[in-house]
Parts: C-alpha cells; structure tokens; sequence
C-alpha cells in the first residue's frame, strides 16, 4: 500500500476587498521590444493570431503568465479538443488548428483516437500541447520569413493610451517577466494563489527576479494589439467597455438568469489535476480543508457513481491500449479530471467572485496607474485549488457523495505531481485554472446595435422560443420583440401586422453577419456558479436558471464588429472575450473556435497594417459592402480560415443534418 503526500498550502486569505498599497512605477524600464503585433496571452487564441501573423512575415510579441502556449490544451490542463461530429467529420476547422490536431494524431498512430478516451476523439498530454504549438510557431517564421519574440512567465502591467487623430490608440505595454531569484524553488512549485500577486509587482522577491519590459512599436510608429488573455486583463486594465457574469433578461438573451446584469456570476473555473491507474491499492491523508468542500464532492449521476472507472476513461489522456472506445483500464493510464461536481469552482456573490467588477477594481486601486494586479480575486483561486485536490481523494477513497449517491471507492489511482507530471508543476494541479468565461468587450456603436455590437444568445441557439417558458417569463414586448427578430425574411412583414406573432415562421440557422471573420460550432454548454458564498458552503446550490439557456446551437459566425473596442482604435480582442453575451459565450468558448477567433485577429491586423488602416473602417459603413472588408474574407478563406459554413445563406434553412 503506497501512501499519497499532498503539497501543503500556506497561505490563509481574507475574502474582503482590501485597496491595494500606493500604486506607482518602482522600477524604471530593462528592456524595450518593438514589433508589428504585440499579443497579450499564449492560449489558443493569441497563438492563432502569432501563427497567422508570423507566415504574413511579421514581427510578433506574445507574452504568457506561464510558461507554456496553448491555454486550455496544455497550461489550462484540458486536453480533450471538444468538437461537433459534423464539424470533425468534413474537417470543417481552421488550417492551423488542423495542423495541430493532426500532429497530435501522428504522435499517437498507432491509436484510432489517442488517449482512448470517450468524451472526445483526441485526447493528449497537456506538455504535447505546448510542444505542438511552439514547434508551429518556429515553423510559420521560418516560412514566412517572421520573428517570434516570446516572452513567457510574462504579464502585463500598463498600457500607455495616447489620442490619436480622433481616436486613441496604444503606444506602449509596460509587462513584468519573472524567473526564479537566486536560491529560490523553480517555477511552477506553487499554485497560482500563492505567486499571482509577487508576479505582478515590479520589486524582486525571494521567489522571483523581475525584468520590466516596455512593448513599442517599430520606427513606423503602425502596430497593433492583441488582446488575447484568458480573462479579458485588457479591458479591465484599459477601463473599455465590458460585460462579466450574467446579462440582464432581454429578447436577445431570453433565457438570462437574471432580471438585471449580475457581474459577479461567470461560468465556474477549474483547477484540473492527473491521476494515474495502478496496480496495487493507494491509501491517502485527506487534505487539511477536504471536509470544507464536501458539498462539491459528486460524479453528478448514479451510473459514475456506482462505475468510477467511466469518469476515469471520460478523459484519459494517456492509455497504453490500442483498443478504440475500451472503458478497461491497465495500470499506467494516465486521467485528467474536469468534473462537473467535483472540481468545477464557481463563486457568484460580491463577497467571492473570482474576477472583480469594475467598481471592486476601482475599489482596490487597480485601475490606478501602476495597480493593476490581475482582477483575480486571490482566495478565490485558493478555494478552487483546495477543492480540486480535495475532490482527488474524495475520488481515491470518498463515500459519501454530495449528492446522495451510492459511491464506491477507487484506490488504484494516485495523483501525478512534480515538473515531470502531466500538468509540469510540483503541487499536480494545473497551471492556470481553466477559464470559461472572462470579461466580454462591448463592442462599438453598429447599426441594430444602440448599446453597442454583441452576439446575443437567438444570434446562434437552436431552443424553442415559443415554449411556455418564454411567454410565461417575458414580458409581452419583449417576447414580441423576441418572436420578430428570429422571423427572418418575414420580419417587415411581422413588424407590418401583415403575419400574425402567433403565425410567424421562425428561421432555422444561426444569424449571418455580412463581416464574419471566423466560424464555431459547439452547443451552448454551462457550468454555473453557486448562490451562496462560499461556494462550498454546506446545501449551496447552482445559481436558478443559470442552465435555461443550454441548448444546441447552428453553424455559426464570429463577425469582425465582436473584436473591435470603442475609444482604442489599434486594439483587437479575440478568445474568450469576444463581444458576446453571458448565454452565448458557453458556445464560443471551446478548442477549435478560440483558434479561429484569434487567426481572424492575425490576419487583420496583418491586412490592415498593409493597408494603413484600423479594423474599426472594414467595418464603419455596415450594413453597405465594403471592398477592403472583402478582400480580407477573401485572404481568410484563400489561408483556410473559414468564414462560412457551406450553403450559408438567407434563403437556405435547411440545417437540420447540422448537429
């Protein structure tokens, strides 16, 4: 019997909003770096965008809080491309994305879907992730003749915004980079609660050294800004307009949880960890907290509870079987838990949320010059650690289940830590939460737009406005509203009276945006957050409503307005915080969509340095045609950037082999 030692955590936060010291630059500059786009985030998104810009020949900058590239598939530890068998099935996905999946497909030929996993056809090693990512990037410089210059374990700082003829525009990004100080334990030894904080100050410590790093663009004085984090940094260091947690009950967003807007309830984040299969018992010391999180502890339905071994199969990332679709397990096998009820974390109250509003960072003095710390939440972090590491033993050894199910034990499993583990950090958990929403952008003024451009949940969900629920939970103008806006080509005639509301044909596709840059399929999926603080408070519950909204989707498109901010004419946002809303950023958010997103940012910013342009005039004069907006759809398509599904169309509403 071998025994399992889990890292302790020493630190105890407080929940309360505390200001932060006297804000103020301590450190003058170590080193400036010029380049044509400057990417803030080496997730999914920022990597596309480096990608796209590197074969267009370009100088990029990307900076990365950790030390890895790829977000979600390798520092975020979800490494289970999530895709729609349609989708898949033609290879309907970005070119570089294709790459990626099909390098990760050649390491592991001699399994029909590696990993041998079953809740998607490609499972991996998060460090295979990064691997991937980074040799792409060394090769799309190579071949177009472009110059990475990447700056991990990097965050950024300042932005030094400037008005510009009659917009703004970003002249510099003040970043920290960090590296171990003298004597000091290596990156990657604590969780992110314990680090986040010293990595944000300019002053050396006892864990790290600090170089200050000034972004500028080339002698040109033309480059553009990728805002490409996981949680939207940008718009709130920035003060743009944005969206967090849930949005307030509308006819575009009829199934909000929420009469007003809630800012303190995005989807729950999550800490994942790795087990591995053994052939003998394992016996464990339950963490100092576990009791704490008892209520979080559950396979959520009766069938994994009675059967553990398919929520290890769910995501095993490394099988020594070639067998497709096996549930057995051979020690060995290596797991990679992303659970639900078991290490799913989600704050949703003033007093816990894990990204602060604006006026909590007002509050705190992050919006002051030089006090910007990150908009996380610290304790909050900490919760969703413990619980993650609790979560493991309550896998290995648990009974009781937060949910009364009748769950048995799991011994043959032990969970993988140190810099050589599946997740490459000493304490096993993941690097960086996996993140599923963060902080949206409001995007311009646009015409049928008056608060500002978004894609709203009838922009994309397949769901049955007309059921009971939405006529007994809207408003009558509103469900009026509702109704006209998805009646397609008969809206005049419905807006007329010529077509009764009762009558009116609903079309049966996803809203067609005549400036779609990129395009994403994924049914509209949530993880709520919680009613009480804290989360795992005994009897706590999922916010009501939160999953009314969860529902396929159509095909749909990732318009180029959803990237433009106002006021900041030479930013660009992509991934997770597009300018979407609370229900429709569950679909937008997954492996394959937050590639195209961040390949459109790329190439138009590309294109529009090469026309001595700003994005925000592709799309100024819509819903006319613009020529230059149509060459760049042109240029995506020629790199193999979708911007339409096929048979995209008005007239077309056949889409019912779309799921």
């Amino acid at each position: 019997m071998k025994r399992l030692i889990f890292l302790g955590f020493g630190l105890v936060l407080s929940t309360l909003l505390i200001p932060a010291a006297k804000p103020a630059f301590g450190r003058s500059v170590d080193q400036e770096v010029s380049c044509d786009l400057m990417v803030a985030g080496g997730g999914l998104a920022g990597a596309a965008a480096a990608y796209e810009a590197l074969k267009a020949g370009r100088t990029v900058c990307m900076t990365e809080i950790t030390d890895w590239v790829g977000g979600q598939i390798s520092a975020q530890g979800t490494s289970a491309l999530d895709e729609k068998k349609t989708q898949r099935d033609l290879r309907y996905f970005p070119k570089g994305y294709l790459e990626f999946r099909q390098q990760l497909l050649d390491r592991h030929s001699h399994q029909k879907t590696p990993g041998n996993c079953w809740v998607s056809l490609v499972c991996f090693l998060p460090k295979e992730g990064d691997e991937i990512l980074e040799s792409m990037l060394a090769k799309a410089a190579k071949e177009g003749k472009g110059t990475l210059r990447f700056f991990p374990n990097t965050v950024v700082k300042d932005l030094q915004i400037e008005t510009v003829g009659n917009g703004q525009q970003i002249r510099s990004v003040r970043a920290i980079a960090h590296r171990p100080a003298p004597g000091a334990p290596a990156l990657n030894t604590y969780p992110l609660s314990q680090t986040i904080a010293d990595s944000y100050s300019e002053e050396d410590s006892k864990l790290f050294l600090k170089t200050i790093i000034r972004f500028v663009p080339p002698a040109s004085g033309k480059w553009f800004v990728v805002e490409a984090t996981e949680t939207g940094e940008l718009l709130g260091l920035a003060d743009l307009p944005h969206r967090l947690g849930v949005d307030a009950l509308s006819h575009t967003n009829p199934s909000s949880s929420s009469e007003t807007d809630y800012p303190y309830c995005p989807q729950a984040f999550t800490y994942t960890f790795a087990m591995e299969s053994t052939a003998t018992p394992q016996t464990g010391v339950p963490p100092a907290f576990y009791a704490r999180y008892a209520n979080a502890y559950s396979f959520n339905a009766a069938e994994y509870a009675k059967n553990p071994e398919l929520v290890f199969t769910y995501r095993r990332i490394f099988s020594g079987q070639a067998t497709a679709g096996s549930r057995s397990i051979s020690p060995g096998d290596i797991s990679m838990q992303n659970w639900n009820w078991g290490n799913d974390y989600g704050p949703g109250t003033p007093e816990d949320n894990y990204l602060y509003s604006r006026s909590q960072l007002a509050a705190t003095g992050q919006l002051t010059p030089g006090g910007w710390q990150g908009g996380f939440r610290v304790s909050a972090l900490q919760g969703g650690e413990e619980q993650a590491l609790g979560f493991f033993y309550w896998f290995l050894a648990g009974e009781k289940d937060a949910k009364s199910l009748p769950k048995k034990s799991f011994p043959n499993i032990r969970y993988l830590q140190g810099l050589d583990s599946p997740m490459g950090t000493v304490h096993g958990l993941s690097k960086y939460p996996y993140i599923r929403e963060g902080r949206r952008l409001i995007g311009r003024y646009a015409y049928g737009y008056p608060a500002g451009f978004s894609m709203d949940e009838i922009s994309v969900s397949r769901k049955n406005f007309r059921a009971p629920y939405y006529t007994e939970n809207l408003p009558p103008e509103a469900y009026r509203h509702l109704i006209t806006a998805l009646s397609g080509l008969q809206t005049i005639a419905v807006l007329r009276g010529q077509i009764p509301l009762e009558n009116a044909p609903l079309r049966t596709r996803s809203h067609i945006y005549p400036d779609s840059v990129g395009i994403g399929h994924y049914n509209l999926d949530f993880h709520p957050c919680m009613v009480e603080t804290p989360p795992e408070r005994p009897g706590n519950q999922e916010r009501p409503k939160e999953r009314q909204g969860a529902d396929e989707t159509y095909p749909f498109q990732i318009p180029l307005r959803a990237m433009i901010p106002p006021k900041i004419d030479n930013l660009l946002v992509t991934g997770k915080s597009l300018a979407m809303s609370h229900v429709s950023a569950s679909a937008y958010r997954v492996h394959a969509i937050e590639w195209s997103a961040g390949a459109a940012a790329g190439t138009t910013a590309v294109y529009s340095l090469e026309m001595g342009m700003m994005p925000y005039q592709l799309v100024e004069n819509m819903p006319r045609a613009n020529a230059n907006l149509e060459a760049l759809q042109k240029r995506l398509n020629a790199n193999g950037n979708q911007t339409a599904f096929p048979n995209t169309s008005i007239l077309n509403q056949n889409w019912k082999n779309w799921r």
